[in-house]
């Protein structure tokens, strides 16, 4: 015999729809899949790069959207801060295998609501996903702690050094060139051509002051070097 469903036992709510840009097809589509598990969200799109994303956010607006920082046409951070502009109210929770000591501030001031790294577990996803649905900010706990810090004793005055002059596509290059990689490895790291990446290494050169190439590689590896130390502290 069926029974009628009483109000009690519907939803209180409709899913929230997450919306993902993510240029790797197996980490989109697992997302998607992860999304798609979770009592409250549903994925109501994804995308692979910037420009199609901004032509799907016209269509149908997302509750949350979940972009990785690396795109094929577009800088992430920079791709955040036209969506922020375009559609304020729209959370934005960022995604990279990149460190979040390097990029979680500048991702935040861009716009984003949130930041994980790639390979956290899932739990941590959903509870990334209720917090910055809920209103809030998400950060893992290691980087929270590391801004309190940051405002409570307030910034080393060598903090940064000088590197907020850096737009945020120098400073991945930068940060890549600390790593070690050469002109084609950052090339093929960022789905950029090798003069693109000369171009930016001259514009670092010529920002940071340095007097060659190779002094840009030294400072980077030693800056690399020293959040990596501040990290693991």
């Amino acid at each position: 015999m069926a029974y009628a469903q009483s109000p009690s036992d519907a939803p209180l709510h409709k899913p929230r729809r997450v919306a993902i840009v993510d240029d790797h097809t197996m980490m989109r589509g697992g997302m998607k899949v992860f999304i798609d598990s979770l009592p409250d969200f549903d994925c109501c799109w994804t995308s692979e790069d910037a420009r199609d994303a901004m032509l799907q956010l016209e269509n149908e607006r997302p509750d949350i959207l979940i972009m990785d920082i690396t795109l094929p046409d577009r800088n992430g951070i920079e791709v955040v801060k036209d969506i922020h502009a375009l559609y304020p109210e729209l959370p934005i929770l960022m995604m990279s295998m990149h460190d979040e000591t390097y990029y979680a501030l500048r991702a935040l001031k861009a716009g984003a609501k949130g930041y994980v790294m790639k390979n956290v577990s899932h739990d941590i996803y959903e509870r990334a996903l209720h917090r910055i649905a809920d209103g809030g900010t998400w950060l893992s706990e290691a980087m929270s702690e590391q801004m309190i810090k940051v405002y409570t004793n307030g910034p080393r005055r060598d903090s940064d050094d000088g590197l907020e002059v850096l737009t945020d596509r120098e400073f991945e290059v930068f940060q890549l060139i600390g790593e070690g990689k050469s002109t084609h490895q950052v090339a093929d790291a960022l789905h950029i051509s090798t003069k693109t990446v000369d171009v930016h290494r001259s514009n670092i050169r010529t920002k940071l002051k340095m007097e060659d190439g190779s002094a840009v590689v030294r400072f980077a590896i030693r800056w690399i070097e020293s959040r990596r130390a501040v990290a693991q502290a």
